[in-house]
């Protein structure tokens, strides 16, 4: 088959996808990874087709702030509704939609038929297990939990108003409101695949069918690429150090984050990586390397700890590697997966990253580092999560859904 993914966001929204698409590609399928053009050299890296998306995530402003997310979110969707036919040709056999992309898709698939299936890294679906995860609150009770549920599904579709007005006029198909839409999908059963461990989320029994959890899809990379030459050696220099690093967050904020960190580490009296990330930390000194991009398969492993921003990827990375976590949630679902994080016990409690100071990131390293329940729950939830595969689920079900 002809299968198009469709995913758009942050590194963190796109780089698993390179991972089942390399996996379909291998089954024999013909795959094309449609992103916005920044992630061009990742997606061509596994191997598979680039299509460009327009529209920029880049955050204007504070990141932290709820309402400039959503007029950011806004801005990005409406520039990728304008453009997302365009990745459409008349040879795709399926599309497969990511959470941000489906709102946009279900109507490319009314148009043309093309069937579609859901790979979803966030479980967006109402439930009464825990509140949405978007808002970052603790649960509120089963009856409330559901009710923001719905609620925060609203506030999503008013976001998608602009861009499903303008892509159904596009496509010549009769006015139809993103919640209309979704309702229409949920009462069809649409089928919807989370690519994340049921180490952290467990399946909600109050989901509907057609809603799985199948595990993890992991980032593509080179079975033969090696760590750079100065990382192996630094891991080789000394006890095992831990890494510090935001991913695409805390852009422009590169300063004051290396100073906390570098101040941090030593005085838990350990020896850190600093990765540049979107915030560009960087640090010289005695038990202390400044890295850039490094496949966290390869990395992780030989760390004594992680601090991140606890984004959906980065978090599962870390507890794949079974090495205990230290999270500084930003913004969108980091909180909800740094809460699950520690709730595992694998992680110490979260630190927000407004509250960030070095003494608070030197305690929580040590506590880290130094009790050995973090690294046992880590281990524990990294030996559940080597038994899911979830590309071969996504396999499993396109076939399913192609010959049904």
């Amino acid at each position: 088959m002809r299968i198009l993914i469709a995913a758009a966001g942050s590194r963190g929204d796109v780089a698993p996808y390179t991972g089942l698409g390399a996996a379909l590609r291998l089954a024999g399928h013909d795959v094309a990874l449609a992103a916005t053009d920044a992630f061009a050299p990742l997606v061509r890296a596994a191997g598979l087709e680039f299509r460009s998306l327009p529209g920029d995530t880049r955050a204007r402003g504070d990141v932290t702030d709820r309402r400039e997310l959503m007029r950011t979110a806004a801005r990005f969707i409406t520039e990728l509704g304008q453009g997302f036919a365009d990745a459409v040709d008349d040879g795709t056999d399926l599309l497969l939609l990511s959470t941000t992309t489906a709102p946009l898709g279900w109507h490319l698939t009314e148009a043309t038929g093309i069937p579609s299936l859901g790979v979803y890294l966030q479980p967006t679906a109402p439930t009464g297990d825990f509140p949405p995860v978007v808002t970052s609150s603790r649960s509120l009770g089963r009856l409330a939990n559901r009710a923001t549920g719905r609620f925060a599904l609203r506030m999503t579709d008013r976001v998608f108003e602009r861009a499903v007005t303008e892509l159904r006029h596009r496509l010549q198909l009769p006015s139809l409101s993103p919640s209309a839409m979704r309702r229409r999908q949920e009462q069809a059963n649409w089928p919807v695949l989370h690519g994340f461990s049921t180490a952290l989320v467990p399946r909600p029994s109050d989901w509907r069918s057609g809603m799985e959890v199948v595990g993890n899809w992991w980032p593509h990379h080179d079975a033969a690429q090696k760590l750079p030459t100065e990382l192996e050696d630094f891991l080789h220099a000394g006890p095992r150090p831990v890494l510090i690093g935001f991913g695409s967050m805390a852009a422009g904020d590169g300063e004051r984050l290396s100073e906390i960190a570098v101040r941090a580490l030593r005085r838990a009296g350990l020896r850190g990586i600093l990765q540049g990330g979107s915030a560009g930390l960087a640090a010289d000194g005695d038990g202390v390397l400044t890295i850039g991009d490094v496949p966290h398969a390869l990395l992780f492993p030989r760390l004594a700890a992680v601090v991140h921003h606890a984004g959906a990827g980065t978090s599962a990375a870390a507890l794949r590697a079974g090495v205990p976590a230290v999270t500084v949630p930003v913004t969108a679902d980091q909180p909800f997966w740094a809460g699950r994080l520690a709730a595992l016990g694998a992680a110490t409690d979260p630190i927000p990253f407004r509250s960030l100071t070095a003494e608070r990131l030197a305690g929580s390293l040590t506590r880290a580092v130094k009790r050995q329940t973090y690294s046992r729950a880590a281990a524990k939830a990294a030996q559940h999560m080597a038994t899911e595969d979830g590309a071969g689920q996504a396999l499993k079900a396109i076939e399913r859904l192609t010959k049904g």
